[in-house]
């Protein structure tokens, strides 16, 4: 199994995921959406230097995997790729800042370390906000939710496209990579000379690939508009859901959790 079939398995990782049955996967994806939404608002709009306060933020996601039965382990191992990249974000914040803001014993501790690890800590919980909701909603749902909130057909269209063309793309490169080994046995990895006839192939490839489904669905009556199933009501639990959730986010928003917690038990 090369690396692109390995691909299309955790992108089947991910609809077997979408469609478990727990009270978060249960929940109207309007609901879970603007829920999202309002997280990710929420912990951006925090200081640079208040990473106490953010600490806190920690709850919601660490909570809902919980309730859903979706190991968190399995968020991070998904998203080992972006991670590194979310982390670098502010590696050279203490390069900048040098104002020193306090002191562990002799070490001190600049602004810019404070500001650098909030910056990691904030893009680790939004991407968790974004997997809880791609991992507990199928994607074809969180469009339907998008369409109900209004959001133009067309962007609605263009990401639901993006996300079935992914796994097309990839079922391709996985034909051509097994192809290419196996006219190159014991190669490892592709040479740097077929670079571009590899990439020019997989562009033919892709747009005839393309036109055929395009055609399929101007066969099934396509007419620049998706169809989606008809989601359930937004009954009292999701809007009990959507409530409790941006009244957590605000209270951990305007309210020192942490500080309050440390005076509590320093006395």
């Amino acid at each position: 199994m090369n690396k692109m079939e390995k691909a299309l398995n955790e992108l089947g990782t991910m609809d077997e995921l979408a469609v478990r049955d727990s009270p978060v996967h249960r929940l109207h994806p309007a609901a879970k959406l603007l829920a999202a939404a309002a997280y990710i608002v929420t912990v951006m709009s925090f200081h640079k230097y208040a990473l106490s306060s953010l600490v806190p933020m920690l709850l919601w996601p660490v909570l809902l995997f919980q309730i859903s039965g979706i190991p968190v382990r399995t968020c991070f191992y998904k998203l080992r790729i972006v991670l590194p990249l979310v982390m670098a974000v502010g590696l050279f914040n203490p390069f900048f800042d040098r104002a020193v803001l306090f002191r562990i014993g002799s070490v001190p501790v600049s602004g810019g370390v404070i500001s650098m690890l909030t910056l990691m800590l904030k893009g680790v919980l939004c991407l968790m906000a974004s997997f809880l909701l791609v991992a507990s909603t199928p994607f074809d749902r969180i469009c339907a939710a998008l369409r109900s909130l209004h959001v133009p057909g067309m962007i609605v269209t263009l990401l639901l496209l993006t996300y079935r063309y992914v796994g097309v793309m990839t079922e391709e490169l996985a034909v051509m990579t097994n192809a290419y080994h196996l006219r190159a046995p014991g190669q490892k990895g592709i040479q740097v000379s077929a670079w571009g006839s590899f990439l020019g192939q997989l562009l033919l490839r892709s747009m005839d690939r393309a036109q055929e489904l395009y055609s399929s669905m101007l066969l099934r009556g396509y007419d620049r508009e998706f169809r989606y199933a008809a989601p359930p009501r937004f009954a009292l639990r999701d809007a009990l859901y959507l409530v409790c959730s941006i009244a957590f986010f605000l209270l951990l928003r305007f309210v020192n959790v942490s500080g309050l917690l440390g005076q509590l038990f320093v006395r």
